[in-house]
């Protein structure tokens, strides 16, 4: 993969030149500083921030075909922060703010998907991304990358780039020949006052080293993924030594310091607070990565015990980050004299006319592709419950892929071994109706680009892996009270990296502390056999080391295939014409205490 130099050499500035302008009017030099009697010169700016966009710009649910709404009546999308930025705008003036983002931005909704996959921006002549028609509109001037960003592969990704009117930022995204920067990794935009000398503000991007792992089939031996901190201390003194006065880092990682990888990659996922902890001359971190929302948050640095504050905004558009910035000049210089953030909530305001009439069209066209009749089901099945209770719907996913990896091994080397298979509940709200079946509602059931892999493992390790997903219940003593709303997503555990493996039939007793839950592990009525092997369909994220569950990650790949697992359902679907949840669903597993069935 040749280094792209384009955004690096054009917005960065290695010597001082090319350095950005945020507006505003100049206006001549005068005395500074507190020299003569005169009071100190101070100036204030904000910093507006985004991250997790995943793909959302309009207040809307492709996956049920109407307005978005949650339990809080959050809402999501571009639209609703555009009005946000254009009334902070307009309060502190727009020469006085700027507007960044903390990546994963073009994966997660069927608009996103659409024109990546459907209708794709690397066609010839193909079409502009709706997220980079949104951001340009709205005016951004830097965005990190996120790793979901490669979940298309590099020439979607370098695509997207290209049609942005702002840098991709990634000081760890390094191309994997020369170990040099293979995006931007920083920008520094100049902010005119009213005091005669501009600020200088520095934007460093910094993304995720689980890239690594998550997307290996489409970096691998391509790009390179360095630590946060180990990057953030190169960059930041020498972005200090160019003049800067503020160092912001837009970082997509989260600030709890752990990993989902384990120690398959030296680096620490969620390490945005270790980075202000660590590497002095950091004013500010745009936090993203972990969905979480962290209105403002200090850390003190070990070497220098300035604090740096941290904000989140929460996914999809739902909240926006203002850094607020006090300056002081001092010593022929500006000093930070104080930072602050908050949070404002979009669904406190009205879409943005300027960005749904700009995007109405390509609305219109996902709207039109989600609602295509795939096939009829004969029975309602849901995710409602299916977090604690073994569900038709999430058999499904099972059957679907124990199926294609059995075809896909028929007349091999393992085509007898016997076939299990994992499945996540990814979202609480999926459904199938019954009667006509869409493409919403098989994107809905599995909304991620994960692909499907059969690994080679053995009775023990598949013991073992189910132990490390029971981890996700909280321990329940027998005959205490069961709350569902309490009794999963222990230690944060999200429901993406809890599995249910359909072929064989076990207990998770929650009643017992984790490593010790699974009994009654049995493959065809017996006992599950330690030494014998099994053939686990699995998704890619899972088998690459997504969420550190043991075992598959190490074990022999018997195939692998390139075709989405959400279009393998679909086409399954297709092909069956109807869906019978009679003919596959099975209880396969159930959570018991001291052996009594919870449920």
């Amino acid at each position: 993969m040749p280094l792209n130099r384009r955004t690096f050499l054009g917005t960065s500035a290695a010597a001082g030149a090319g350095v950005a302008m945020a507006g505003g009017a100049a206006v001549p030099a005068e005395a500074h500083g507190r020299g003569n009697g005169r009071p100190p010169k101070r100036y204030s700016f904000t910093v507006m921030g985004t991250t997790d966009l995943h793909g959302n710009v309009f207040n809307w649910d492709y996956f049920t075909d109407k307005e978005f709404d949650d339990k809080a009546h959050n809402d999501v999308g571009l639209a609703k922060i555009s009005t946000l930025v254009e009334q902070v705008r307009a309060e502190k003036g727009r020469h006085n703010t700027l507007m960044i983002d903390a990546g994963d931005t073009i994966q997660g909704t069927q608009l996103s998907y659409y024109y990546a996959k459907i209708d794709p921006i690397t066609a010839k002549r193909g079409p502009v991304h709706p997220m980079a028609q949104a951001m340009n509109a709205i005016g951004y001037d830097a965005a990190a990358l996120g790793n979901h960003e490669f979940n298309y592969g590099i020439p979607v990704l370098r695509k997207f780039e290209e049609q942005c009117d702002f840098p991709l930022l990634g000081a760890n995204a390094l191309d994997a020949k020369t170990l040099q920067p293979a995006f931007a990794p920083y920008v520094i935009k100049r902010i005119r006052t009213p005091h005669g000398p501009d600020v200088k503000v520095a934007i460093l991007g910094l993304t995720n080293p689980g890239i690594a792992i998550w997307d290996k089939v489409n970096v691998s031996g391509k790009m390179v993924f360095p630590g946060l901190e180990e990057q953030a201390a190169k960059f930041v003194p020498r972005l200090r030594s160019m003049g800067a006065d503020v160092v912001i880092v837009s970082a997509h990682s989260g600030t709890s310091g752990t990993s989902s990888y384990g120690d398959q990659v030296p680096y620490v996922e969620n390490a945005a607070a270790l980075v202000a902890e660590q590497v002095p001359g950091i004013d500010a971190i745009l936090v993203g990565h972990a969905h979480l929302e962290i209105p403002e948050y200090f850390v003190e640095n070990k070497e220098t015990g300035k604090q740096v504050v941290l904000s989140e905004p929460l996914k999809w558009g739902q909240r926006l980050t203002l850094f607020d910035f006090d300056l002081v000049w001092e010593k022929g210089r500006w000093v930070v004299e104080r930072a602050g953030s908050q949070v404002l909530n979009s669904n406190t305001v009205a879409e943005d006319p300027k960005i749904t009439g700009l995007l109405a069209d390509e609305h219109k066209k996902v709207v039109a592709y989600v609602n295509q009749v795939i096939g009829t089901s004969t029975a309602a099945m849901t995710t409602a419950e299916a977090a604690w209770k073994d569900e038709p719907i999430i058999d499904l996913i099972n059957v679907v892929q124990a199926e294609t990896v059995k075809a896909a091994l028929a007349g091999g080397a393992y085509a007898s071994l016997p076939v299990l298979s994992q499945a996540s509940c990814f979202s609480r709200t999926a459904q199938i109706p019954a009667g006509d079946v869409t493409i919403k509602d098989a994107a809905g059931l599995y909304p991620f680009e994960n692909t499907l892999e059969a690994r080679l493992l053995t009775g023990a390790q598949i013991k073992d892996y189910l132990e490390f997903s029971a981890r996700y219940y909280v321990q329940t003593a027998a005959g205490a009270p069961v709350d569902t709303a309490k009794l999963t997503n222990a230690d944060n555990t999200p429901d993406y990296n809890y599995d249910a493996v359909s072929g064989l039939t076990y207990d998770i007793d929650i009643a017992k502390p984790n490593g010790s839950r699974i009994v009654n592990l049995s493959f065809e009525g017996k006992a599950i056999d330690p030494a014998a092997q099994f053939v686990l369909a699995v998704n890619n994220y899972r088998a690459s080391g997504g969420g550190n569950f043991p075992h598959v990650p190490a074990a022999k790949q018997l195939w692998a295939n390139s075709e989405e697992i959400r279009n393998t359902i679909i086409a399954w679907v297709q092909a069956k014409g109807s869906v019978d949840g009679s003919q596959f669903a099975s209880v396969d597993w159930r959570l018991t205490r001291d052996g009594v069935p919870v449920f």
